[in-house]
């Protein structure tokens, strides 16, 4: 035993055993107890135990018998002990929170799993389930005819969204946020305007903004496009390479009855659902069509100014925008099927059809017209469009006759009352210049002219070749600079003013067809007869050059 120094080690000593042991031992060290064989430290020590077992067990028995004292003890363990867990509970819930969000940051980076309410459902059925479209998981087999179909029409092999992401040349995120429809949002996509229509009231484009409008101009070169020539009716003649108001006029040249019709509201008709369906049907996956639909769909949007900040609230269904450039070639594709059934029942019945955007045209020798026009609502109406029954014109042999803002009667002919007046230009400008001077919207005049005289020579080359020889020596006659003018005075008629400037990058406005630098407004049109009078007409379709 060591010895004590002070008193409140001895203190503490005695505490320990007991007051009878600790003398005991100090006895024995000090020679006291001898060598007497009997050892009473043993007992002394069972005593000293004994006793502090009983003074505790009384203690306890005292404590037992106070009821209150009893369940504050209880209380305050089990409280001590709901603590406890609850700190274990809540650090557990951390760590898995933390877990989740480190675990959704890595997959972000490598999916695309939400895009907005209403369009993300599809967005995890990646190329390893194609075939969910039709409710059942694909066969790989399957899968592989897929890929050699998409290999086979040249079409990019997209998979999953990262493919996508990865053939158009931007992050994952940057796809993410072109392509996340939101319902309020800071900033928009597309900058819209409007524009007067010929015939009255507004139309609305939407141009988009550079970063959208580029993916756009990739989908449409690399997507559409190259289905054009496999994918499209030879009905079709609107915005495909080759083609335009030339060729979708043609053949209707020398026809006795011509018949033309409109399609009401085109491009907001083609929804968001229709568009995806599009982009499936070429084989590509739920994930990837549903953001290719989201790329070049997009819904009404209303700028609202809150507290000093412009916000863009979203209403309506996606629908294909007025003014991207992948709008009218998706127009070009839905209505495959449009154009094969209004061709094949045209074809049976001794008819010709041809459409140029959403101007369809029948032309024949007028047997069973009326079948001819129910039959061409039922299939419009089946195909999810609508005829603006305002502009269905039948124009019969021996009045003007024209398609896509040509006359058709005897042969292709160019607008009789535009050329009176470009002359005229032509000549003022010879006389004192061409200061003050405009022709259509354009602000550089010689440019405008030279345009105007371009689509003279495409219909008729002989009237064209001296109009562009003409222009070309005002041109080396005067300076450029000259054409523009603050308060220019306009020969031709002038067009209906824009409500909004039209951006810099925006495409052509729907009512400027190919080629778009046509010029002037048409409101008679020459005829390939010279006795025969062409009439002005007040329904002009909105292709009608200006």
């Amino acid at each position: 035993m060591t010895q004590p120094r002070t008193r409140q080690e001895l203190y503490d000593i005695i505490s320990q055993t007991s007051k009878a042991e600790f003398i005991l031992e100090e006895m024995v060290r000090l020679g006291f107890w001898g060598d007497r064989p009997v050892d009473p430290g043993g007992a002394h020590k069972r005593r000293g135990e004994i006793l502090k077992r009983l003074s505790a067990l009384q203690s306890e028995a005292a404590r037992t018998q106070n009821r209150e004292a009893v369940l504050k003890a209880i209380r305050r363990e089990r409280m001590a002990e709901s603590r406890r867990k609850r700190e274990e509970n809540k650090q557990a819930r951390i760590e898995a929170k933390r877990a989740r969000a480190e675990a959704w940051r890595q997959r972000k980076a490598k999916e695309i799993l939400y895009l907005g309410e209403g369009v993300s459902f599809d967005l995890s059925k990646t190329a390893n389930n194609m075939d969910a479209w039709l409710g059942a998981e694909p066969e790989p087999e399957d899968y592989r005819e897929r890929l050699e179909g998409l290999s086979a029409s040249a079409l990019p092999q997209l998979k999953s969204p990262p493919d996508l992401a990865r053939a158009l040349g931007i992050s994952l995120g940057e796809l993410r946020f072109l392509a996340f429809q939101r319902v309020v949002s800071s900033q928009s996509h597309y900058r819209q305007f409007r524009i007067a229509k010929k015939t009255g009231g507004l139309r609305t484009i939407s141009a988009p903004m550079p970063r959208l409008k580029r993916v756009q101009r990739w989908i449409l070169d690399e997507i559409i496009n190259k289905i054009d020539d496999i994918g499209l009716h030879d009905a079709a003649h609107g915005f495909r390479a080759g083609r335009g108001i030339l060729s979708n006029a043609a053949p209707h040249v020398g026809q006795a009855v011509v018949i033309n019709m409109d399609l009401a509201d085109f491009f907001p008709t083609i929804t968001f659902s229709r568009t995806r369906g599009l982009f499936a049907s070429m084989g590509y996956s739920p994930s990837v069509a549903v953001i290719l639909a989201l790329l070049t769909t997009e819904a009404d949007i209303e700028a609202v100014e809150l507290d000093g900040r412009t916000w863009y609230v979203r209403g309506g269904e996606r629908r294909l925008p007025q003014g991207a450039p992948s709008s009218p070639g998706i127009t070009n594709l839905i209505c495959r099927r449009l154009d094969a059934r209004l061709s094949g029942y045209a074809a049976q019945h001794g008819w010709t059809y041809t459409r140029y955007a959403d101007d369809l045209t029948f032309s024949g020798e007028g047997q069973d017209l009326n079948q001819l026009l129910w039959v061409a609502r039922r299939i419009i109406e089946d195909e999810g469009l609508r005829i603006n029954e305002d502009k269905t014109r039948i124009l019969r042999r021996g009045r003007r006759q024209e398609v896509t803002g040509l006359i058709v009667n005897d042969q292709l002919g160019v607008p009789r009352r535009a050329l009176r007046r470009f002359r005229a230009l032509l000549h003022q400008v010879r006389l004192d210049g061409p200061k003050g001077k405009r022709w259509g919207q354009g602000e550089d005049l010689f440019a405008s002219m030279m345009g105007f005289a371009d689509f003279v020579y495409m219909v008729d080359p002989a009237k064209g070749a001296p109009l562009r020889a003409e222009v070309r020596a005002l041109q080396a006659r005067y300076p450029w600079r000259a054409a523009l003018d603050e308060a220019p005075l306009s020969l031709s008629k002038p067009s209906a003013p824009l409500i909004a400037a039209t951006p810099e990058d925006a495409p052509t406005p729907e009512d400027a067809p190919t080629p778009p630098e046509a010029a002037q407004e048409i409101e008679e049109v020459e005829e390939a007869s010279p006795t025969q009078e062409a009439q002005p007409d007040p329904n002009r379709p909105w292709w009608r050059l200006f």
